[in-house]
């Protein structure tokens, strides 16, 4: 089993720790943004996480982009950033949801894979 780096917005981080147990309950290891769920500067949370996302024991990035404020599919700029590190290390970076239309060129560009909702389209 591949070791998972999760990301998203900490506006839905309920759901990126329901998508954690039930990562962790198919046999993943995942790794999640502690410091961002602990309350830690913006400064020291994004770079602890990016460090996750570089390490070459962490071989996939999975970002839980749920809808937000309305938006479906949402990216923030932080999570974006940290799927342009996913892709320049290399990882092999899943979307949970679909593209999230202001960055589909960049998205397809970097081939991020949708899961369409489903992980179990996680591919090793």
């Amino acid at each position: 089993m591949v070791n998972i780096v999760l990301c998203g917005s900490m506006k839905v981080k309920d759901k990126i720790l329901k998508v954690k147990d039930e990562l962790e309950d198919r046999g993943y290891k995942v790794l999640l943004p502690i410091e961002c769920l602990e309350g830690k500067s913006k400064e020291i949370a994004s770079k602890a996480h990016l460090d996750r996302i570089i390490n070459g024991l962490n071989e996939v990035v999975l970002i839980v982009n749920e809808e937000r404020m309305g938006i479906q599919n949402y990216i923030g700029p932080n999570t974006f950033a940290e799927i342009a590190f996913g892709y320049y290390y290399g990882k092999k970076v899943y979307l949970l949801n679909d593209i999230y239309e202001p960055f589909r060129d960049e998205l397809e560009g970097w081939g991020v894979i949708t899961l369409k909702g489903d992980l179990d389209n996680i591919k090793e």
